[in-house]
């Protein structure tokens, strides 16, 4: 797969199927967050989520090639930078 397919999907995805199945992201990073914060007793941020899933998406990848953790990985990425904004 070609770097600028990846990037498009990874558009594709967080603005279209992502977005439309579960909402907006901002939303939805602040419920993942709140459970989280739950979960584990401590205060976890959007950004937060966001570098978690990234993590996730690197620890996959360490086990072979997979096209769609490399653009689950670009769509986190851009999401995390969206937040850092």
């Amino acid at each position: 797969m070609k770097r600028r397919e990846i990037l498009e999907a990874a558009a594709d995805l967080v603005e279209g199927a992502r977005q439309e199945q579960y909402g907006a992201w901002s939303d939805n990073a602040a419920n993942v967050a709140t459970i989280w914060s739950i979960l584990l007793n401590t205060q976890v941020t959007a950004r937060q989520v966001a570098l978690c899933m990234v993590g996730l998406k690197l620890a996959r990848l360490r086990h072979g090639p997979d096209a769609d953790s490399w653009i689950d990985l670009a769509g986190y990425s851009g999401l995390g930078g969206e937040i850092d904004e």
